[in-house]
């Protein structure tokens, strides 16, 4: 019989056989012998258990699995070789004697062979071994250890874990797309967000699961990418997307770069999309400049306001003295006032302590003509300032062209907690009884900054309504951005 594997084919040339169950070689059955010249001639791990006493032959590759219970489990019994994880190998050997043969990819054990707990992984195949005549003579045993393939799989997933975790906490979007036609394979949470939560995207080209960007050249842009391996870098680039309940078309506006990704042979493989939605960004900075442009239009109309504060303070005065204090507390009330617009609303804290601050400006506490009925409702910083600024403009153009430019001219002026669900903030200003206002005639920087709606919101709206009997205008937003501190 040639053995050609170096250490364990010593080990079985200088073994007495004659003193273990199997007896002398010479006595082998042939599928014995057969087995063994074959199991010491390869490279494989290879082992034999043979015999009711389950005596244990295996070649050097085999031996490497054992540890340090190699050489002296050579020849042993299979129980002895792994005695500590028996009650796991038992079934498996048992089945094999009683010829069931069993195999496995990827079996798990803690293992003691070097002196000390270890997690081993195992694929092998469990052969019984018959004689011609179908009896069971042994088992045959062909297995690899994988330990540190298990290993090497176990880290690439939890790194790809790790990599996915960043992704998700990432603030912006994020999407991998593979192959030339961009198929997704994955997007964060966000990613969803901006797209339009609901859809069904993964394993989808950007084309079918996106196809309202096709005409808007996004999938030209990506072609490119692809084609050149040069990463694309867009800013605020307005973007049509099916993202409402319905599927109805929203304009969104977005920032994004395309990083093209490659394989080891350095070729494009797929791209890496990172997305922000800047829409409400762009809006609040929009509105920020608008906001500062109308702040310097109120400062230099701050004459005006002081003519009209004393005109209409001395028209209803009884006295000279009274005239002097009423006058005197209605420039204070309006400097506290631009305190409030100028550091951005952090005087405020409800929608009534803005209305209230402009009453005291406009109107006559004698006399009432704005008439106000509302919730003491908090109002955040952002959308404070907005509303505070729309309030004394629709103020300042009632007492120049509207309601409060004539003595029997009134203001109704309402808020209340809207909408189907309660949860939007509604806000009338209804005049009546002065002169017919002509849309053309108003100032347009003050029009420009009451239909800018309120900072810091979302889905805001504002409506102007020039009746004859007077204007209405209606201001509505989103309730929980309206309350919130930013």
């Amino acid at each position: 019989m040639q053995l050609t594997n170096p250490d364990c084919g010593r080990l079985f040339r200088n073994h007495d056989w004659s003193a273990t169950p199997l007896g002398a070689v010479e006595t082998w059955p042939v599928e014995l012998r057969t087995l063994t010249s074959v199991m010491m001639g390869s490279l494989q791990p290879m082992l034999l258990v043979w015999g009711p006493s389950q005596t244990t032959i295996y070649n050097d590759g085999y031996a490497a699995m054992c540890g340090s219970r190699h050489p002296a489990a050579f020849a042993g019994t299979f129980r002895s070789l792994w005695h500590d994880i028996w009650d796991q190998v038992e079934p498996i050997i048992d089945a094999a004697f009683e010829g069931r043969g069993t195999a496995m990819d990827d079996i798990e054990f803690i293992m003691h062979r070097n002196g000390y707990p270890e997690e081993a992984h195992f694929a092998f195949s469990y052969t019984p071994v018959r004689d011609p005549w179908g009896a069971v003579l042994g088992m045959f045993c062909a297995c690899n250890e994988i330990t540190s393939q298990v290993a090497a799989r176990r880290a690439e997933r939890t790194q790809r874990e790790r990599f996915r975790q960043v992704f998700e906490l990432s603030p912006g979007g994020i999407a991998m797309l593979m192959g030339s036609n961009h198929v997704f394979d994955y997007a964060n949470e966000e990613y969803h967000s901006i797209i339009g939560r609901g859809r069904e995207i993964i394993g989808k080209p950007v084309a079918d699961a996106l196809s309202e960007v096709v005409r808007q050249g996004i999938i030209n842009l990506l072609d490119d990418v692809y084609r050149s391996g040069e990463p694309l870098v867009a800013k605020d680039r307005r973007i049509d997307l099916n993202r409402g309940p319905d599927g109805e078309k929203q304009s969104r506006r977005i920032d994004f770069v395309y990083q093209p990704m490659k394989d080891d042979a350095g070729n494009v493989a797929g791209i890496l999309v990172q997305a922000r939605d800047v829409t409400e960004l762009r809006a609040d900075e929009e509105r920020r400049d608008l906001l500062s442009h109308e702040l310097g239009h109120r400062l230099k109309n701050q004459l005006a306001m002081v003519q009209a504060i004393a005109s209409q303070t001395l028209r209803s005065a009884p006295d000279l003295v009274t005239a002097r204090r009423r006058l005197s507390e209605r420039i204070g009330v309006l400097s506290d006032a631009h305190d409030v617009i100028l550091e951005g609303g952090r005087g405020a804290s409800t929608v009534l302590q803005l209305v209230q601050q402009m009453t005291a400006v406009h109107d006559d506490p004698s006399n009432p003509r704005i008439r106000i009925a509302g919730p003491n409702l908090k109002i955040g910083s952002r959308p404070s300032l907005s509303l505070s600024l729309i309030l004394h403009e629709l103020a300042t153009n009632a007492m120049k062209y509207g309601a409060l430019s004539s003595a029997e001219g009134t203001v109704k002026l309402q808020w209340r907690v809207g909408g189907e669900t309660g949860d939007r903030f509604e806000l009338t200003w209804a005049e009546a009884g002065g002169p017919r206002v002509d849309p053309s005639a108003s100032p347009g920087s003050g029009t420009r900054l009451i239909t800018a709606g309120l900072n810091g919101t979302l889905d805001g709206r504002v409506e102007l309504v020039y009746h004859e009997s007077g204007l209405l205008c209606r201001v509505t937003c989103d309730l929980e951005t309206f309350q919130k501190e930013h």
